[in-house]
């Protein structure tokens, strides 16, 4: 017999009892973004390789490491899509949704990136992101970390800590480029594999090194937040005054660049500590240079993204209660006139409770069998339709999560009585 096919390392199957909480999340996230006043759009899974190029930057770990990229049959070189602003600014350069327009997206949906699985990081992930485009003043940018924050309480999840920094302008963060290019240089020593390849292409992403060996002499390094222009000084500072006013606590984190070439002024990330090494769980800031960068014209960008898989193991790991897809009622069918009744039945039930969960029994069965499948399927109450109920038009309702005595019930009333269980 031929060895069953499984799934591709690092992408994994989301299963039946896995599916309400990612649901729970999705809605949620959904529900509180629609509330100010972002749309949703939807992109497509492969874009054209050069998109990922010029956006995220040619020496970054994504572009020379991670992409899923290959030639079509024309020869083109495509990408499955590592993250979702770039393409997102894409679709709405193509579809005119940028010029003279202030517009708040949002999006979901499967990213790619070809790095070593483990926990919180897989190589088919979960996103969901918000861009706001045409706005360029602090506010905007405090308001989608208000919006996060407001997401944390709405979800239940407790003790994220908010990290917030400024990359400055890009004439600034240029400047300040060549003054940590010259420290690094005197302590190249220090520097490992990976910072040594960065010190001239991307050296802003050796002061994010977790090296233990470096971190005294990362710590010791000149602070980009110490040669801001003073725009972008005064950009930080009303960011910080809009959430010390909201009541917002935050950490200024000096280190934090973001691992993107595209950002600028504002940049920031919620933190756990309960989920090992893959600790950031929402990441974002502004790129007011990116919808440039991709062939537009020169627009001011800001938004976020949030990995869905590492929220949902945080769910899980604080114990937050979550609905599930359980059942309200299993329709238990004893004999062949029940079968054929039954069905009209959970039809007419369905027609007068649009929110029901009912799950009919099919396929036959004892009366016993039935009583399983109908605990087991996580039911509140069983239904029970046998020929005494369809002579007498009644229903027998048993309740499974209850110590409550069964009733017998008019299939006139039981609509009226289904109501409570909802």
């Amino acid at each position: 017999m031929a060895k069953a096919i499984q799934a591709i390392r690092g992408m994994n199957d989301i299963l039946p009892t896995q599916t309400p909480i990612w649901q729970y999340l999705e809605s949620t996230v959904a529900e509180v973004l629609h509330a100010y006043g972002f749309q949703e759009i939807r992109m497509p899974l492969l874009e054209k390789t050069d998109l990922f190029c010029r956006s995220i930057g040619e020496v970054t770990d994504i572009v020379e490491k991670e992409m899923y990229t290959f030639a079509d049959r024309n020869g083109d070189s495509l990408t499955l899509r590592p993250e979702g602003t770039a393409s997102c600014v894409r679709a709405a350069i193509e579809n005119g949704l940028l010029h003279n327009q202030i517009q708040r997206l949002w999006y979901t949906g499967a990213m790619f990136r070809h790095e070593r699985p483990q926990k919180g990081r897989y190589r088919q992930f979960h996103q969901i992101g918000a861009e706001v485009y045409g706005l360029a003043d602090a506010d905007i940018d405090a308001e989608i970390i208000l919006l996060t924050a407001r997401l944390w309480q709405k979800l239940g999840i407790k003790n994220l800590e908010l990290h917030i920094n400024s990359l400055g302008s890009n004439e600034a963060r240029a400047q300040y480029r060549d003054i940590l290019v010259a420290y690094l240089t005197e302590h190249s020593d220090i520097l490992d594999e990976d910072s040594q390849r960065r010190l001239h292409t991307n050296p802003l992403r050796v002061l994010d090194s977790k090296n233990p060996a470096m971190q005294a002499m990362i710590d010791a390094a000149p602070q980009l937040l110490d040669h801001l222009d003073e725009e972008s000084a005064a950009h930080f500072d009303t960011v910080k005054t809009i959430l010390d006013k909201a009541g917002i606590d935050y950490v200024i984190n000096p280190r934090l660049v973001r691992g993107l070439d595209y950002y600028n002024r504002t940049v920031f990330e919620w933190v756990t500590t309960e989920l090992g090494a893959q600790g950031t769980v929402c990441a974002g800031g502004r790129y007011d240079g990116l919808v440039e960068q991709i062939g537009g014209k020169p627009t001011v960008g800001t938004g976020f993204a949030m990995g869905i898989e590492r929220l949902i193991a945080l769910l899980e790991q604080q114990g937050v209660a979550t609905p599930n897809n359980n059942p309200h009622a299993y329709l238990v069918l004893a004999g062949e006139a029940a079968s054929l009744e039954g069905l009209c039945l959970a039809e007419t039930l369905r027609t007068e409770l649009p929110t029901l969960r009912l799950l009919t029994h099919c396929g036959g069965g004892s009366f016993k069998s039935q009583f399983k499948k109908a605990d087991k399927s996580g039911a509140l109450v069983a239904l029970v339709l046998g020929d005494e109920e369809i002579n007498q038009q009644t229903v027998t309702v048993k309740y499974l999560r209850e110590d409550k005595a069964q009733e017998t019930i008019s299939q006139a009333n039981l609509a009226d009585t289904l109501k409570q269980l909802l």
